[in-house]
């Protein structure tokens, strides 16, 4: 395109912008340095056969400076704008979408890109997507958890489990045994300090007759 026909559809950016006849999504995206990023556009209109490409560097403002990219033709593809880095920039169509590819792309390249065509008797362009290019993308911060104070839970001791082996019989007739001689044993001490107890009850008797 000549220098003198794009001085003259700069001039006319103030036409129809956010118009229903082209879409653009998404509204805003941000990428990091070197990467690839993809801008879409869709055309309502099935006659649409060139669809431009623009880059505003700055905020949209009526003194604002727009960039031509680049062009889809329906006969030609794409037309790259003088001074454009061909390699970087390719524009491509899929039915009623044109898409525009931008590869390797710098903290230069942000800005608001929009399609446009050229309409009967204005300029038509599309929302608009605002690119900013970043050398590292932002993290998004957790929520801080509020922390809940934890219940007390009483719990009853367990009993505690028995190691080793069961007893076997042999070993609870050995501890019946010692119960028993103990018992007896008992029996005979008892009985032997009743006869003492009453031979000195007797003894103290015959003392004081």
């Amino acid at each position: 395109m000549r220098p003198r026909m794009w001085l003259l559809l700069a001039a006319q950016l103030a036409a129809l912008r956010g118009s229903s006849v082209l879409q653009q999504t998404p509204a805003y995206i941000m990428v990091q340095t070197n990467q690839m990023v993809t801008l879409s556009c869709q055309a309502i209109s099935s006659s649409t056969t060139r669809i431009y490409w623009l880059r505003q560097r700055q905020a949209p403002s009526s003194d604002s400076h727009h960039e031509f990219l680049a062009f889809w033709d329906s006969s030609k593809g794409t037309v790259h704008s003088e001074g454009v880095e061909q390699e970087k920039i390719a524009v491509f169509r899929d039915g009623s979408w044109f898409f525009l590819n931008l590869m390797r792309v710098k903290l230069a390249d942000s800005g608001v890109y929009f399609c446009m065509v050229i309409g009967s008797p204005s300029l038509i362009f599309g929302t608009g997507t605002q690119l900013s290019v970043v050398d590292i993308l932002p993290t998004t911060a957790q929520p801080t958890k509020k922390s809940t104070p934890k219940k007390t839970v009483c719990r009853l001791p367990r009993p505690e489990t028995r190691k080793g082996p069961l007893c076997s019989p042999i070993t609870l007739s050995l501890l019946v045994a010692g119960v028993l001689v103990l018992l007896v044993s008992l029996g005979v001490a008892i009985h032997l300090y009743c006869r003492q107890r009453r031979a000195r009850l007797r003894f103290v008797k015959q003392f004081y007759k």
